[in-house]
């Protein structure tokens, strides 16, 4: 009896082995030969996902062990996955990778595609992987190989822990990589099964009236309710089952943050809205988690409207702005919503460099003569097939250029607050009701946004005529909605 639970318990904790690999990532597979690395390749991945070194050495010379073909097999291997990665596709690479100089490569090609990587380590004793080269049908590679690859292993197993890898699994056992569950998830900001219609909404800024009655207007019903803790919430839908979108900046600057972050998250967890992170989020973040953060730029409103809620609230506030996407990829790609933008080759990715153009725009790495980013005006050159929908820098009026809109229309500063009806492209907005904080530089003007630089005209004009020659310089003219007129309701 005391033996079958153990057998049972062992069972379990088996199958309990979860690996969690990004839909879109490079998977390294690290381990000597005989560790079942293709084995459990083809057990969890598609064959066009999976690129063997082996495989590619067969090509080159009819012979898979002809280590004289290992150069060049390795060269086209690098290649395919480029070009996998380049066009969005997971990518597996089946090969021993125990060495830094292996795995170097293939690091610096997902930073490159900005996709995440995963290691999956194979870790076995010695006898392990003998005893399956001995059990290899067709050829094995012998204990001298395998004794100096798992030399090799052992000595790169701190700079496995150093490298950039989202996530490591190591298994310890061959039970353990056969009961292995692997789990594919979308990246965070992947929602192309979401179709719409939306209503994308401009940098609210704590303007929660001027909220409620833009909500209203685009045709949503809104009670106020006590949760069972005594809080106030907000029950938010519309009668055609449309779905709210924030682009962001819910906090500082304005009168009531705290509604704001109320209606925002129960309409969230109720499947009715989506959010993606703001930078003025961001930083509300860094500060729930912790960090030193600069009492700055209306945040200061934030952490006086904070003090007197309660230690619960304040931690599912955090977990809120833990869950957040930095961008999202909506309507099969057809619709991306960023924070401050995001130029194509970032849409559907996932990285350091993609989360900080989402949240703080492009920049040229100067400041302005208030302290502020001198900011690229990216979509003067966009091209993409996707609507992309953004705000971050206050517009008098929200254009579209190309196929992107800013529609931060400076609600905060005393200006409006705008939607975006999707697939629609109408406009809606209602005037703010008061100038609740003064902005470091105007609103940028239509005129403003055919500018290189987001910059009001006569600084940019400044800026470029010191640093840019005039015939590099990008023109564009600002243009309709797509496919349509660019109809509005005020």
């Amino acid at each position: 009896m005391e033996r079958d639970t153990v057998v049972r318990n062992e069972y379990a904790e088996l199958r309990r082995r979860r690996l969690v690999i990004p839909a879109l990532s490079l998977v390294l597979l690290v381990g000597p030969s005989g560790a079942g690395k293709s084995t459990f390749a083809r057990t969890h991945f598609r064959p066009t996902e999976i690129l063997s070194s082996d495989a590619f050495r067969a090509m080159i010379a009819d012979d898979e062990a002809d280590q004289s073909a290992t150069r060049e097999a390795f060269q086209i291997l690098h290649q395919v996955a480029e070009a996998r990665l380049r066009r969005g596709r997971l990518t597996v690479i089946d090969a021993t990778n125990t060495t830094r100089e292996a795995r170097l490569p293939l690091l610096e090609l997902a930073r490159h595609y900005h996709v995440p990587c995963i290691a999956i380590i194979f870790d076995y004793p010695l006898d392990v992987y003998l005893e399956h080269d001995r059990q290899r049908p067709g050829r094995q590679v012998g204990r001298a190989v395998i004794e100096r690859q798992l030399a090799q292993l052992t000595a790169n197993r701190s700079a496995l822990m150093e490298e950039p890898y989202q996530r490591r699994y190591w298994i310890r056992s061959p039970q353990e990589a056969s009961h292995a569950l692997l789990v594919r998830r979308p990246l965070s900001c992947d929602r192309r099964w979401w179709h719409g219609p939306f209503d994308i909404v401009g940098d609210v800024h704590g303007c929660f009236d001027e909220l409620v009655e833009l909500l209203k207007r685009l045709g949503y019903r809104l009670a106020e309710r006590r949760s069972p803790r005594g809080e106030v919430e907000y029950a938010i839908a519309h009668p055609e089952g449309r779905r709210l979108l924030f682009i962001g900046d819910l906090v500082d600057r304005g009168p009531k943050i705290i509604p704001v972050l109320r209606l925002a998250m129960t309409a969230c967890a109720r499947g009715r809205a989506a959010v993606v992170l703001g930078n003025h989020d961001r930083k509300l973040l860094r500060y729930l988690t912790g960090h030193a953060v600069r009492l700055a730029h209306g945040f200061e409103l934030t952490v006086e409207q904070l003090e007197g809620e309660s230690e619960d609230f304040k931690a599912r506030v955090r977990r809120f702005l833990q869950r957040l996407p930095h961008h999202l990829v909506l309507d099969e790609g057809r619709l991306v919503v960023a924070h401050a933008g995001l130029p194509q080759e970032y849409h559907g990715r996932d990285s350091p460099v993609v989360r900080r153009i989402a949240l703080f725009g492009v920049t040229t790495g100067e400041v302005d003569e208030h302290g502020l980013p001198i900011r690229v005006n990216w979509a003067l050159a966009y091209r993409g097939r996707a609507i992309v929908v953004y705000g971050h820098t206050p517009v008098s009026e929200a254009v579209w250029i190309n196929r992107t809109i800013n529609i931060d229309t400076g609600c905060v500063f005393g200006h409006r607050l705008t939607a975006l009806r999707y697939p629609e492209l109408e406009l809606v907005w209602v005037p703010a009701r008061h100038a609740y904080a003064v902005p470091s530089r105007r609103l940028l003007t239509p005129e403003d946004l055919t500018q290189p630089l987001l910059l009001p005209r006569e600084a940019a004009e400044k800026v470029l005529a010191q640093e840019m020659p005039r015939n590099e310089r990008l023109t564009s003219a600002v243009t309709s909605a797509p496919g349509g007129d660019g109809a509005s309701v005020a």
